[in-house]
């Protein structure tokens, strides 16, 4: 595992008391590292270190050139993880991502002895995740859910703290295998990165095309990210914010009684009881991070599009209207009541 950060001290002396102080310093620090590679974007960064600190995978799609690959490793090296990027073809196969078992020799003779894959790091970047089959898409499923890998009837457990950042490219679409809603629902967030203002590309091209670029600093380890996810997970929530959360998740599933007329006109399938987790479990993490103490209602809509983008589909109504699944969330924002 990862050594002792430079940020605090070893996780085993920290009380949660002093969890809680790094955290909420935590924020601008790894703005300001992050910051020495990547330019703008902090919409991006604040919602992958949500994710991260509440233990969830995150699906982050946008356009090629905009620094996805660099965005991940560098919180990786932030973070002081192991990281792994794996690259998603239509040829991978399962055992490319978990390993598979090879003959070696010894004294003793020949034996099957198991080849770790690139699975076996803190955090994966699976790379155009949409661009390999599912049978393949699904060797991820275990991994994600259980943390763990079986082979030939054997199960390893991954190393933790363990995250899958996957990349998708939304405008090639030719060619690909898009996700299933089971794998969808598995990624707690859905991250969308959008091309910089005119400013800040300046700024891109005028860092990397001078030189190689200041190291970034290594600011927490594994073992206290891991201490930062048991915090989080203790942030009291009051019962009507938590039924706020769900009230929302509800009002997405057409077909069903009280449900808003848009939701029925645009909407086949809506969000399930794991984007009410993910709702209040981002909301918890958020408020650590901004130095409060509670959740409020919020931050419960702060979370909404990047909890909600990927669990609710559109028809082909709502498609032939223009609708986005964003502005379906922005509706139901409005529709339902704190």
């Amino acid at each position: 595992m990862s050594a002792p950060s430079d940020l605090s001290p070893s996780s085993a002396t920290l009380t949660e008391r002093q969890i809680v102080e790094l955290l909420s310093t935590a924020r601008q620090r790894i703005f300001a590292e992050v910051g020495k590679v990547i330019v703008g974007q902090l919409h991006v960064i604040d919602e992958m270190l949500i994710a991260l600190l509440s233990g969830g995978h995150c699906l982050i799609t946008g356009a090629p050139g905009l620094a996805k690959t660099l965005l991940i490793k560098t919180v990786a090296d932030v973070c002081h993880l192991s990281f792994q990027r794996i690259q998603f073809t239509p040829d991978l196969m399962p055992s490319d991502i978990t390993g598979t078992e090879i003959l070696e020799d010894s004294p003793e003779g020949r034996k099957l002895v198991f080849s770790k894959g690139p699975v076996f790091a803190n955090m994966i970047l699976a790379d155009e995740i949409n661009r390999t089959p599912p049978k393949t898409q699904a060797a991820l499923l275990e991994a994600m859910q259980e943390h763990q890998v079986t082979v030939n009837g054997k199960t390893m457990p991954l190393p933790e703290p363990f995250f899958v950042l996957a990349t998708q490219n939304p405008i090639e679409q030719e060619g690909t295998y898009p996700l299933p809603e089971a794998q969808l629902d598995r990624f707690m967030l859905n991250i969308v990165i959008d091309y910089l203002s005119e400013d800040d590309e300046v700024a891109v091209v005028t860092k990397t095309t001078a030189g190689k670029g200041e190291p970034v600093q290594r600011l927490f380890s594994g073992e206290e990210m891991l201490a930062f996810q048991q915090t989080v997970r203790k942030v009291p929530i009051a019962e009507d914010v938590a039924r706020y959360a769900v009230r929302i998740s509800a009002a997405s599933r057409p077909g069903r009684d009280g449900v808003p007329d848009f939701v029925n006109q645009w909407v086949s399938w809506g969000a399930g009881t794991r984007a009410s987790q993910n709702l209040v479990l981002g909301a918890k993490t958020r408020v650590l991070l901004h130095n409060r103490t509670h959740v409020t209602v919020e931050d419960i809509r702060a979370m909404a599009l990047p909890v909600l983008r990927h669990r609710i589909l559109v028809n082909y109504k709502a498609e032939a209207e223009g609708v986005t699944v964003e502005k379906v969330i922005q509706r139901l924002l409005e529709h339902v009541k704190a």
